[in-house]
């Protein structure tokens, strides 16, 4: 056990050390970089500022990016939803309309249907009621 706890005590000073070394690369780049400018209304604004500026507008401009295509994402749920219900409406006004048009074309089969249910079911309940009055 102690094993593990010595392995993740060292991944965690590991990545520390990649992290802090990653930012000292970035600063340096910042401040002694191959002159990076950013140009902010016609205006040339070069070194550190300049640098943290463009990295704070990237930031903005891809923050208000996911705000924009989550709110495209909102409205075409919103929008397939509405059309879900409306097709699904659709199908069952087909389906009502179907039953409607085949069922005269289906009454001298459901007559035989029916009266097959009747007495099946009549003879069902003869038994069932013999059963009740020979168990007393």
């Amino acid at each position: 056990m102690d094993s593990k706890l010595g392995k993740t005590s060292n991944t965690k000073k590991i990545v520390l050390g990649v992290f802090v070394l990653l930012l000292a690369v970035s600063v340096c780049q910042a401040v002694f970089g191959d002159g990076m400018t950013v140009n902010l209304d016609g205006d040339e604004l070069g070194g550190p500022f300049g640098a943290l500026l463009g990295i704070v507008l990237g930031a903005g401009g891809l923050l208000l990016a996911a705000l924009a295509m989550t709110c495209a994402a909102v409205f075409a749920g919103l929008v397939f939803a509405g059309v879900g219900i409306v097709l699904v409406s659709a199908l069952v006004l087909a389906a009502v309309l179907l039953a409607a048009a085949i069922s005269p074309l289906l009454l001298p089969l459901l007559i035989p249907i029916c009266l097959y249910w009747y007495f099946s079911r009549r003879s069902s309940k003869q038994r069932l009621r013999a059963t009740m009055e020979h168990a007393v």
